[in-house]
């Protein structure tokens, strides 16, 4: 059975990944999306030059880089695959900001809990987001058999990736963990088009352990990485 997607539901999805295979395109044009000068040049995270350099914005530019092209394909396929029924469950804008401010919430934890002074990069921070995000909207949406199930879905995959991080060398698992627990908050915060706002205990619950996160994980990373 062919199945058609309707791109205008998901254009934001599509965007994201435009901008990504353009950014990696970037990379090499400049010298090599594995070279550690093109990375750091394009915004790679360095918890040294985050802290030390005061150059914060890497919390941000860290999501769109890729270091090689497997690392671009794997982080895209599952984004386009959740992006799918994501952003039409939780409405472009709601998408977006939950994918953009997860990714930042992922790099923060890794600032805090990564001491050392190599380079991360990936949309996979931001991904973790989409996976916590998903898993805070089945659990409100329970009555509603699809989006309870999606949100079971995106929990499983979220922990057989963070259980297979442990075996891989290299992986920023403070950074998937980080942009996990932000994605949670954020879709509590945000809500969904389903129910469009969540109880405002719940609500105000959710922006305050995101702003004690934020605290948190900002003065943990100065203190260990200054």
């Amino acid at each position: 059975m062919n199945r058609k997607i309707n791109l205008s539901q998901s254009f934001v999805t599509l965007g994201i990944l435009i901008i990504l295979v353009v950014v990696f395109l970037v990379e090499m044009f400049l010298g090599g999306s594995e070279n550690v000068n093109v990375l750091m040049k394009m915004g790679a995270m360095n918890n040294f030059a985050v802290v030390a350099g005061h150059q914060w914005w890497r919390l941000f530019t860290a999501q769109f880089l890729h270091i090689g092209v497997m690392h671009l394909v794997s982080n895209a396929v599952i984004i386009y695959y959740m992006g799918q029924y994501m952003e039409p469950i939780m409405g472009h804008t709601r998408f977006l900001v939950t994918y953009l401010l997860a990714g930042i919430g992922g790099n923060l934890m890794s600032l805090a809990f990564s001491a050392d002074r190599g380079l991360s990069a990936g949309a996979s921070t931001a991904l973790f987001g989409l996976f916590g995000a998903m898993t805070a909207i089945g659990l409100r949406n329970f009555r509603n058999p699809m989006i309870s199930y999606l949100g079971r879905q995106a929990l499983v995959l979220a922990l057989i990736n963070l259980a297979l991080d442990i075996f891989v060398p290299g992986i920023d698992i403070w950074g998937h963990i980080g942009g996990l627990i932000a994605g949670f908050l954020l879709a509590i915060i945000l809500g969904d088009r389903v129910m469009k706002t969540y109880n405002p205990k719940w609500r105000v619950l959710a922006a305050a352990v995101l702003v004690v996160y934020v605290v948190w994980t900002v003065r943990t990373g100065m203190v260990i990485n200054f």
